[in-house]
């Protein structure tokens, strides 16, 4: 099970393995604080892509096509978490205020589907791709 969480939210013990998916550290979080297995910068959009976004619910759609464009370039990245997620449970932490338009959301979907999850939030136009089941 993947779960994404704001980083202001407490921990929970049903959390699992927590992960920071944001290419920059959240401001006035300290790393105790956050009770993280990992920092993994390398999954979160390119600055260029996270600039490009804005947030911006327009841009939403296109967003989520480009981000699952560069995951599929740098899939190695992903790997930890799908290590994790196959061990047991995992929380996906991130710092965007809006809670339905932010690259956790998409990362979330392509994780799952990466483990054969099918069409976890998908309708926005990604790919499925078949994954092992854990």
């Amino acid at each position: 099970m993947i779960r994404i969480k704001r980083v202001c939210e407490a921990a929970a013990p049903s959390d699992g393995a927590r992960f920071l998916v944001e290419r920059l550290w959240p401001r006035g979080m300290k790393k105790e604080s956050l009770g993280i297995e990992g920092w993994l910068r390398e999954v979160a959009p390119s600055t260029a892509l996270r600039k490009w976004f804005g947030h911006d619910p327009e841009k939403w759609r296109e967003f989520q096509r480009r981000y699952r464009r560069e995951l599929d370039a740098h899939r190695d990245a992903c790997r930890p978490l799908l290590e994790a997620a196959r061990r047991g449970p995992v929380t996906l932490l991130y710092s965007a205020r809006d809670t339905e338009h932010n690259a956790a959301v998409v990362l979330k979907a392509y994780l799952e589907e990466q483990l054969g999850g099918g069409a976890a939030g998908r309708g926005s136009g990604g790919r499925r791709r078949a994954g092992k089941r854990g």
